[in-house]
């Protein structure tokens, strides 16, 4: 974060107008993205596949199985989903341990830590988000971690927020998201819940 930069109102104390936090992992909490990136464009390059940059970040919070189904339609390469899927997570591990913090974000989390229900909704995989929260050494400070093998549907739709909703035993109207995705954003409204947009802040 730009040490020059205002607060945001949400990086206040929080307790008086929530009852719980539920914070997106890769790009949110995490620094991940550009990592995940590498990875993507390792895997699918191998595979005769285009990803440009642009879209990768469009699709952020779109599980990874789901991306390369519709990079594989669309560009008529016939590949194969699960091996692709595995090649591509196998890419990101080999530098996960390089990830960092966003820190503004993560903040707000030490700051409500104990005072406020706090849970992760990841479109990512359990292993992976697992992993990044344990290198950041903040594994322990949520309640629940809901992540792509937890629901059926992903983000756009509100699942993996209701889920942490309830995880938490918080209302969603009751929930403040922290979000880096268009996607995102759009789960969260759908979800009844008040998000923030971090990209900023990153």
């Amino acid at each position: 974060m730009n040490a020059n930069k205002t607060p945001a109102w949400w990086q206040s104390d929080l307790t008086d107008q929530f009852d719980g936090l539920i914070f997106d992992c890769d790009g949110t909490l995490t620094d991940s993205m550009p990592l995940h990136f590498i990875a993507w464009r390792e895997t699918m390059a191998a595979r005769g596949i285009e990803f440009p940059e642009d879209r990768f970040y469009s699709m952020g919070g779109m599980p990874t199985d789901k991306i390369i189904e519709i990079l594989s339609q669309e560009q008529g390469v016939n590949v194969d989903v699960n091996a692709t899927t595995d090649a591509k997570e196998d890419a990101f591990e080999a530098i996960a341990d390089t990830v960092k913090p966003i820190q503004a974000v993560c903040d707000v989390a030490r700051h409500h830590r104990g005072k406020l229900a706090m849970a992760v909704a990841s479109g990512g995989i359990r292993p992976s988000v697992l992993r990044q929260l344990k290198t950041l050494q903040i594994e322990d400070w949520f309640g629940a971690v809901v992540t792509s093998e937890d629901t059926e549907l992903h983000k756009p739709e509100p699942d993996a927020f209701l889920l942490a909703a309830k995880k938490l035993g918080v209302a969603p109207e009751r929930c403040l998201v922290f979000e880096d995705s268009p996607l995102g954003f759009a789960a969260a409204e759908s979800a009844g819940m008040q998000f923030v947009d971090v990209r900023p802040y990153a």
